[in-house]
């Protein structure tokens, strides 16, 4: 095993844990984020699979092949955290526009003392 495995075996690893810490109950990232683990340690220590993997599909090499599904897997994410913001913000100003009808005192105006008035 060489010095470069052990590092990203060790990363790998690490992150793993901290997901797990982080997310304890959600049962389907638990299980996602343990075979995700699993086929990186497998890569890292068998790196020529990755080539024969990359080959049969039609890609040049091993590296270029796990760079396409980085990207992808990137965009994923990037495109869910940002329908997750859009969904908290119109969550926010909801409950925002809720507090502000909930809490609007409503002033009478010199017309409406008038009218008591006579």
């Amino acid at each position: 095993m060489t010095g470069i495995q052990i590092l990203l075996i060790t990363g790998v690893l690490m992150i793993t844990l901290y997901f797990f810490q982080r997310m304890k109950k959600a049962v389907f990232s638990v299980v996602l984020v343990t075979l995700m683990g699993a086929l990186a340690i497998l890569l890292i220590l068998q790196p020529e699979l990755t080539n024969q993997i990359a080959h049969k599909i039609g890609v040049g090499r091993g590296a270029d092949l796990v760079f396409y599904i980085c990207v992808l897997i990137f965009w994923y994410v990037v495109m869910r955290l940002y329908a997750r913001i859009r969904k908290l913000e119109e969550h926010i100003t909801e409950l925002i526009r809720n507090q502000a009808i909930a809490n609007a005192k409503v002033e009478p105006t010199d017309s409406f003392e008038t009218n008591q008035a006579r």
